[in-house]
């Protein structure tokens, strides 16, 4: 019996459908971040909510990507990667900015918060495992992923420490070391990028 391709087209919809949940959670979870963090005056809440909102526009890019060519999927990526650049620049301008002007985060709300959103990706982490050595476009959907929930626990610490110690100084360093790591991943998934793209024009050349 011939191979009628149809094991492939189920597996490329069942994964379809694990970037369209991933998609959608990781937007519902930014609102609720950015408004929980301008409520709860948390830098570490609203760095959160912009990784997740990283991650959404990646899951949205691996989608437009799935059946375009390979130079189009490191295009894809590249676009991920310097979307993280200008986000955790930002998040360092936000935490700058709390410096100077002061700031009085909510310990409580930052760790409710932090604690969904770790569920949240937690469970995205591991529905997305399947694309851990995937393509570059969708390697990039489980490192974003990856980062979020790193960054989810150390929000959790932060609220904590800003309970016990009555200062915002650790928001502050953990909004600045969630950007710190944001960049890391950036330019990680930026080189990525260009190896793929550099492979894909090679495998095209004459």
């Amino acid at each position: 019996m011939s191979d009628c391709g149809c094991h492939a087209q189920a597996t490329n919809e069942a994964e379809r459908r694990i970037l369209r949940i991933a998609l959608g959670l990781n937007a519902t979870m930014f609102v609720v971040g950015i408004v929980a963090g301008l409520i709860a005056q948390s830098m570490g809440l609203m760095a959160d909510s912009m990784d997740m909102l990283a991650d959404a526009c990646v899951y949205g890019i691996g989608l437009v990507a799935w059946t375009r060519s390979a130079s189009f999927k490191a295009s894809a990526a590249q676009l991920s990667g310097m979307l993280l650049l200008i986000l955790g620049f930002g998040v360092l301008v936000g935490v700058a900015w709390h410096i100077v002007n002061g700031s009085h985060p909510e310990g409580f709300w930052m760790m409710g918060i932090a604690f969904v959103a770790l569920v949240v990706n937690t469970t995205v982490l591991r529905l997305l495992g399947r694309f851990r050595d995937g393509e570059v476009h969708l390697r990039a959907t489980w490192l974003f992923t990856r980062v979020d929930v790193i960054a989810n626990g150390a929000v959790i610490l932060s609220g904590v420490l800003v309970l016990l110690l009555h200062s915002s100084v650790p928001d502050l360093i953990i909004g600045a070391a969630i950007a710190a790591y944001v960049l890391k991943e950036s330019v990680g998934i930026l080189r990525e990028a260009q190896e793929a793209r550099v492979t894909a024009t090679a495998i095209t050349k004459p």
